[in-house]
C-alpha cells in the first residue's frame, strides 16, 4: 500500500509541475500534506471530523502519531479528483463547482480505501459502522476535510476559464477507479465495496474522459 500511494502522490506532483510549474506544485504538495496531517492528528485525538479511530502501528514511519503514507494518500488523489471534476463539468466548470464535484470524487475513492485499510488492520474504529465496519461520520469528515483541500488547490494551482483539464491526471483518476472496482470484485471478492466504490467513482471518471478526449477528437 505505501508503495502504491507513494507512486500516485509522485505522479500527481509531477503532473502538477508540468502543467503549472515546479514551485507551485511543491507548494501545493506541501500544503496538502501538512494540512491533512494536522487533520488526521486531530482526528485521532478528538474524533473530529471523522469519528473516533486509531492507528494500529502497522503503517510506519509515523510523524506526530500519523503514518506518513496517510497524508500522501490525500495528495495522491486530490489533484486527479479536481482535474476529473473540471473535465466532467466541461463548459460549466467554475471554482465552486470544481470544489464540490472534486471533493465528491475524492470522497468516492475512500469507499474503496477505508474498507481495504481496515481489512488490512492499519486502523480501527471505536464504534463500528454499517459499511464494512466504517461509520458514516468518516465520509462526512472526508467531505469536510476534502473541501478544504480542494480550496487549497484552487488557490495554489488555479484553472483559467478556458483551460483544459490535465489528461494525465484525469487518466490517473480513471485508472484508479477501474482498478479498484475490478480488484474488489475479482480479487478481494467483495462485491459490496466494488459496487459502492465503482458506482461513486466510475461515472465521474467516465464523464471526465468522454468530455476531455471527445473534445480532443473533435478539435
Amino acid at each position: 500500500m505505501p508503495a502504491v500511494v507513494g507512486g500516485l502522490a509522485a505522479a500527481s506532483t509531477l503532473s502538477a509541475a508540468q502543467r503549472w510549474d515546479p514551485r507551485r506544485a511543491a507548494l501545493a504538495a506541501a500544503a496538502v500534506l501538512s494540512s491533512t496531517a494536522l487533520v488526521e492528528a486531530a482526528g485521532t485525538r478528538t474524533g473530529v471530523p471523522f469519528g473516533r479511530y486509531s492507528y494500529t502501528g502497522e503503517l510506519r514511519p509515523h510523524v506526530g502519531g500519523v503514518p506518513v503514507v496517510v497524508p500522501a494518500a490525500w495528495l495522491a488523489m486530490a489533484l486527479p479528483s479536481r482535474e476529473a471534476a473540471h473535465a466532467a463539468l466541461g463548459a460549466t466548470s467554475t471554482p465552486l463547482r470544481r470544489v464540490l464535484l472534486g471533493v465528491a470524487a475524492l470522497t468516492a475513492w475512500d469507499l474503496f480505501l477505508d474498507p481495504q485499510m481496515v481489512g488490512e488492520g492499519y486502523w480501527r474504529w471505536d464504534a463500528a459502522g454499517r459499511y464494512r465496519g466504517i461509520p458514516v461520520t468518516n465520509f462526512l469528515g472526508w467531505f469536510l476535510a476534502g473541501s478544504a483541500v480542494m480550496g487549497v488547490l484552487e488557490a495554489v494551482l488555479p484553472i483559467g476559464r478556458d483551460d483544459e483539464a490535465d489528461a494525465a491526471l484525469v487518466a490517473q483518476y480513471g485508472f484508479v477507479a477501474a482498478m479498484e472496482t475490478v480488484g474488489f470484485a475479482a480479487f478481494f471478492r467483495d462485491r459490496l465495496v466494488a459496487l459502492a466504490g465503482g458506482t461513486a467513482m466510475l461515472p465521474i471518471a467516465g464523464a471526465a474522459a468522454a468530455r476531455l478526449f471527445g473534445r480532443r477528437v473533435r478539435g
